[in-house]
Order: C-alpha cells, then structure tokens, then sequence
C-alpha cells in the first residue's frame, strides 16, 4: 500500500472505532480464507470461560419466555377459592397496610375474584385457568413456581431487576453472563438472541438495555432479531458493493485492528474483530434459518405460525431452530400482558396469541431430544393484584409479593408445583422464591456455581445473584 492508501484506511479505522462498531453498524463482511486472510479453522467467536462450568450440567441452553406487562398469577395458575367467596367486600386493611400497591393508592380496595375457571391437570393436579387451555395439556412438563417475589414495582425497573438482578441500569443481562461464562456452541450466529412480539393490552416498551453486556465486554451483549422484514439489520452487503470491494476495505482495516491490539490492552478491540467475522458469517447463516421452508406443514400449525408475521408463534419455532444450532440464550418478549383493566378481554388474547405456540415449543423440543438439554422460564416481570381497579371493565394492578412463573426440561421436575402464596394470592409465604435464586438456580442447570461466577469492576467481584443470599431450588431439580 502506499502512504494516501494507508492514510485513507487509518481514517475509516478511526471513524469505526469512534462510531461504536457493532453487529448493527459492521455488519458487512470478514476476510475470506481464499484471499489468504485469517486461518484455515473458523474459530469459535464466544468460546467457554477457562474453569467452566464449575460442574457437569444439566442445561446447554435457555428459552426465556418474558411475558411482558405481567400476567396475573390470579388467573393463571394461582386459583384462590377465598377471593370468589369474598368478591366485592373490603379487602383487609391489614394485609396492604405499609404495602407499595402502585396505581391504587388512596383508592378503597375491594376484593377481586378469579375471573375465569380453573381446573387441575396432569398427574400432579397443576391448577391451570380456562385462559390456557394449551398449558393444560402440558402440565406434566412445567413446574409452576407460585411464591416468586421481586423488589420493583414499575415495568422497566422490574424488568431491569429480572433480566440484571439488581435495579441499577447498567449491569449485564442475565444471557450476557451466560455467554459471558460458557461460550455458544454456534459458530454462525451470535450466542444470545432476544425476539419481540406484540398483542394485547398497553405493550410495554422493551429499551435494549435489558439485553446488555453491562460492564462485560460488549460482544457479549443480545443481538436483537426482528421477527418481520429483514431479520437483522445491514447484514446483507450495500448496493452497489460488492465482496471484493468489501474484502479489500475490511482486509486494512482488520488488519489495522490487529495491530492496534498488539499495542495495546483494550478488549473492545477484540469485540470489534468478532463483530467483522460474525457479520460475514450471519449473511449466510441468518437467511437460512428464517427461511421456514424445509419445515413441515403440521410443524407450521402446532405452532400457529406463519412465516415473516412477527408473531410470538414464529418467534417460538424461531427459538428453537436457534437452540438447534447451538445458541446458548434466547429471549422472547411478549408485550402485551399489562392487564389494569378490561382483564378478562385482553387475557383471552394473550392466551390466544401465546399459550399454543408456547405448548408446541415445548413439545417440539422433546420430540427433538432438545427439552432434556435446554432449560425453559415462563414468566413476566410480576404479578398482579387482588384487588379490583375498574378502568374499562374489571383488571388489577401491579404486584412483587407473590406471583406465578413456571420452568421446564434441563432436570426440572414436571407435573409439580412449588410454593404458595396465602389465601388472597398477595403474599408468598411458603418456599419464597426470589429472583437471585431463580438466578442462582439456572446457573445451577448450566453448571455453573452462582457464588464462584463472577467478573472484576470497580474493584469489586460482581456477579448475577449479587451479595444478598441466593439459593439454588434444589427441592424441584
């Protein structure tokens, strides 16, 4: 190269560092081996941590099914015989007394009952309401956590303190550490996807924080696919470029990389390589695997999908043909769970839109020998109260003392249910699990010990689950 060439190329490289590169911004492409660049193996771009895991595990993958808004455990899977008996009367004063119950502050409380049947299932009798007639036929598989407990109140806090384990923003997603800690088994598409859908009632914003790498290195952070259109953003190469123009101009400037890395200590430097290679390697890898084509018709009905919709029913085939070629955490948003009023309406589409692609998944996992492998969460950010808020038609409002989640696969016990939250469904007061030990125990899964897995910032140790006590939920494994 001559020296205008070399200037030319220190500019661009100058430019992309200070642009902030990334999967979104690079996404073009990476040396090609016949072009003599890069090695005759393609490296895997997230490999596990050294040490890792602590254990043999039980999970190599994880489906996070976020419900988003927060669905009732009251008409779920949390049937409570007392609030039928006393609907309409005063709710106790001395059970909200000093309690943060959000929008019904200074409002006179009224006992809201179950606003649908409920009935028992499977060989362990799990409760399930009239809403998810799909659960039912899989309650054998699940097991329905119902003394879940978290500290915020607010929808993106609470969302922050589920995904991160703390409130504080800025601190590395629960897939981020996953990655972070045990690599990804695919070396064509990035180790963490997150999805989003929408359908139902008030769909909460989701910022794309809650899938950061926090204070880990950045390549760790989500990569957000779009259920609709193009599935990734700038991936496929610009018009009028083509790859050996692409190859020539990232050739100097990987190279050009390379050589800053050997001066200096910087691992974003190192995120920006594994972007440039992954981009190159996602133009292939991304077309075929939204491309529904090879699966069969029946499969397309289970799921209820139908292909490019944007649906949750895609995104959960999606999930799964991702788990088929190794990623290691994917997380789907569903927005549209935030039921204050008109319940019983928004509740019938939720159901709709979400309960039979989520019993498919499931299924389709174990007919495929993936469900003994990947672990599955289904749940939202809280609960909700129970107590009447009329905005609308009957709903309820935002609750952390007590809610439903469930889990399956990965050495999960099917067909059973774990805790208890008293006989108005507010407080949890039997095998109170909080969000560090649902942390603590997917680590577990993984094989990873929540307490030994941690990363240095600020002088500090950091980790998932925190300071505070966290337990593995032992009794359900």
């Amino acid at each position: 190269m001559n020296d205008e060439t070399i200037r030319r190329l220190s500019l661009r490289r100058s430019f992309l560092k200070q642009a902030g590169v990334g999967l979104g911004s690079v996404a073009l492409s990476t040396l090609l081996r016949e072009d003599g660049y890069g090695s005759d193996e393609r490296k895997n771009l997230f490999p596990a941590k050294p040490g890792l895991p602590h254990f043999p595990p039980r999970a190599k993958h994880v489906i996070f099914l976020c419900m988003a808004g927060g669905p009732s455990h009251l008409e779920t899977f949390d049937y409570k015989p007392k609030l039928a008996e006393l609907h309409g009367q005063p709710f106790p004063e001395s059970i909200t007394t000093g309690q943060p119950i959000a929008q019904l502050q200074g409002q006179k409380l009224r006992v809201q009952g179950p606003m649908t049947r409920f009935r028992q299932y499977g060989k362990g009798g799990t409760w399930v309401s009239d809403f998810l007639p799909y659960h039912a036929k899989m309650a054998d598989d699940i097991c329905v956590i119902k003394s879940m407990v978290t500290e915020q109140i607010n929808h993106d806090p609470a969302h922050t303190f589920m995904n991160t384990g703390t409130a504080i923003s800025g601190r590395p997603s629960m897939g981020s550490w996953v990655l972070y800690g045990l690599g990804s088994e695919s070396r064509d598409l990035p180790g963490f996807v997150v999805m989003t859908s929408v359908g139902g009632r008030n769909p909460q914003p989701i910022a794309s924080r809650q899938w950061s790498a926090g204070f880990l290195p950045s390549r760790f952070q989500g990569v957000e696919f779009n259920s609709s259109g193009e599935p990734v953003y700038y991936v496929k190469s610009p018009p009028g470029i083509s790859r050996a123009q692409q190859q020539r101009v990232l050739a100097a400037v990987q190279a050009l990389d390379r050589q800053e890395e050997a001066r200096r200590d910087d691992p974003e430097l190192d995120a920006r390589i594994a972007a440039y290679e992954m981009a190159f390697r996602m133009q292939t890898s991304v077309p075929e695997l939204t491309d529904f084509s090879d699966e069969p018709k029946w499969v397309l009905e289970r799921y209820g999908a139908q292909p490019g919709d944007g649906s949750y029913a895609s995104n959960c085939l999606l999930a799964r043909r991702l788990i088929e070629r190794g990623v290691r955490f994917v997380q789907l948003y569903h927005r549209g769970w935030d039921h204050h009023g008109d319940l019983v309406r928004y509740m019938k589409i939720c159901g709709r839109l979400t309960d039979q692609p989520t019993w498919a998944l499931i299924q389709d996992l174990k007919e495929r020998g993936l469900l003994q492998e990947t672990l599955v969460i289904w749940g939202g950010e809280f609960g909700r109260t129970p107590m009447f808020q009329g905005k609308g038609g009957p709903g309820r409002d935002h609750h952390i003392k007590g809610f439903s989640m469930w889990m399956a696969g990965a050495g999960v016990q099917g067909g059973v249910s774990y805790g208890a939250t008293d006989e108005f469904g507010y407080h949890a007061v039997e095998n109170v699990v909080h969000i560090r030990d649902l942390h603590a125990t997917m680590l577990h899964l993984l094989g990873i010990d929540h307490r030994r897995f941690t990363y240095p910032y600020q002088g500090l140790d950091m980790r998932l689950t925190g300071v505070e006590p966290a337990r593995v939920l032992t009794d359900i494994l």
